[in-house]
């Protein structure tokens, strides 16, 4: 069983950066394709960025060239990098086991204008 464990969310103004972290731990494999996702009040949840165990890469295009997903296989830890970031960007962003199905308690980000 998989369990995930984000951190690093909280309150920045506009423009500003924050780095989200996701560790796992329990029974997973380094080749798990990973995610983050991203739900905002009264909305649907987003996938807003993918990672592959040999660094392949996706965005939504609304965080193309602002966000940064990377990966450290031995510490079995992924990382969202978010800069300049906006109003609208404020959700509960959380992390995601795509080949396991498995999610993490998620964390809170708020961008004041």
């Amino acid at each position: 069983q998989v369990q995930l464990v984000e951190s690093g969310g909280g309150l920045v103004q506009a423009g500003g950066s924050l780095r989200l972290s996701c560790v796992s731990s329990g029974s997973i494999s380094g080749y798990d394709i990973m995610a983050w996702y991203r739900q905002a009040p009264g909305k649907e949840r987003e996938r807003v960025a993918t990672i592959t165990s040999d660094g392949r890469t996706t965005y939504a295009d609304s965080v193309k060239g602002r966000f940064t997903i990377s990966r450290i296989m031995a510490e079995k830890t992924v990382y969202l990098q978010m800069s300049s970031l906006k109003p609208e960007d404020t959700a509960v962003y959380y992390c995601n086991d795509i080949s396991r199905g498995a999610w993490g308690q998620g964390t809170q980000v708020t961008v004041s204008s």
